[in-house]
């Protein structure tokens, strides 16, 4: 069985990119993915690009190297990514103080401006006026999240890397054991968006990582035109991620649900007329747990037509995926304390932007340069 200098496990975004990022460096790379169509967060993705988001320097910082890596992208990887600009209407619902809304964002590197309802309803003509007290807009990057991972992975393969369709079953000490046998590395970088835990629970490795059940509607293309790109002002998944890792002993056993499920209505329109609507997060600390399609599906619809009343009847298909998270909005990259070749690049919170800087950085940070921002996401 041949030797690789990397691992890879993981072919979404984050898989995909630092693989890519990786064998152009000149390492001799293999990237695993369990299935061939892979059912990952990638694949189910708003594609959002919210540069305007920073909130330290560190993350300004890191907005503002994905603007300069995204500008070359298409051209570097030979491929359409589908990059634009939206409007993103940010919601206020009906209830809420339209300026202290405004006030969260104060300290954004863009700070969206307020509009008022009518100004709201003439951005985007599908939003019930009686459901929102105004919203926020501000220009919003978007791609297409599926197309971009395979355009990584594409030109991963073109210039010498190898992939293969495998599930891991174990990381070991010089590679992993997978269902299609054993495959030796030094180095393994585990990539694999909610299962990441999983994976290394299992080879012993403790780790800060965690994972949300998403779900989401799936639209064909249709007809109906989105002007905007539509998300709540009051996003509750952020605090949904905070409040469930105050209690680190029930993430290490099964069949708990830390707090209880939050719906975020949101809708993306992708060029060629498919519709995300959605989503919920749903923490369960079983990553196959199941969940009720039905009743999922349901809360989805209802509260998707309080807010864009003619979406929610669409034919779409309900999905689920896993989601990362770490415990502080940052991802956690870099080697792992006591497990000598074992790294991790994961839980990101805003992975489009960040994924492509970073990817880069720790690539070059592999090859023995140091940078300080790895350092500071380093689960050390």
């Amino acid at each position: 069985m041949k030797t690789y200098d990397l691992i890879v496990i993981g072919s979404g975004i984050t898989g995909a990119a630092l693989a890519y990022e990786l064998v152009k460096t000149g390492f001799n790379v293999l990237l695993l993915e369990k299935d061939a169509i892979p059912e990952n967060a990638t694949r189910y993705s708003y594609g959002g690009l919210a540069y305007w988001s920073g909130t330290t320097p560190l993350t300004r910082q890191l907005c503002q190297e994905a603007i300069a890596r995204y500008q070359v992208l298409s051209s570097e990887l030979d491929a359409d990514i589908e990059l634009r600009e939206l409007d993103l209407l940010l919601t206020i619902s009906a209830d809420s103080n339209p300026q202290a809304t405004a006030k969260l964002y104060a300290h954004c590197a863009v700070p969206p401006r307020l509009l008022s309802i009518s100004e709201a309803c003439e951005l985007e003509p599908q939003l019930n006026r009686e459901a929102i007290a105004g919203a926020l807009t501000v220009k919003h990057g978007h791609i297409h999240p599926e197309k971009t991972a395979q355009a990584y992975i594409q030109a991963f393969i073109r210039s010498g890397g190898k992939i293969e369709i495998a599930e891991v079953v174990q990381i070991l000490a010089n590679g992993v054991n997978t269902t299609n046998g054993t495959y030796h590395s030094a180095n393994v970088v585990v990539c694999a968006g909610g299962l990441s835990r999983q994976l290394l629970k299992a080879a012993g490795i403790p780790i800060k990582l965690y994972f949300t059940h998403a779900e989401i509607i799936a639209t064909a293309p249709i007809d109906l035109q989105l002007r905007s790109l539509i998300m709540p002002a009051n996003l509750q998944r952020f605090k949904l991620e905070s409040a469930s890792t105050q209690d680190e002993q029930l993430w290490n056993q099964p069949n708990h649900q830390p707090v209880s499920p939050i719906l975020d209505v949101g809708a993306v329109q992708f060029l060629d007329g498919s519709l995300r609507l959605g989503q919920i997060s749903r923490i369960l600390t079983d990553a196959d747990a199941q969940v009720n399609a039905q009743e999922s599906e349901y809360w989805l619809r209802q509260s998707i037509k309080k807010v864009l009343p003619a979406l929610g009847n669409l034919p779409g298909t309900w999905h689920h995926c896993l989601v990362a998270f770490s415990s502080n909005s940052l991802p956690l990259i870099g080697s792992i304390p006591g497990f000598p070749g074992v790294h991790i690049f994961s839980g990101f919170s805003n992975p489009l932007v960040f994924v492509p800087p970073l990817a880069q950085r720790f690539a070059q940070y592999l090859t023995g340069n140091q940078d300080e921002i790895i350092t500071q996401l380093s689960p050390n």
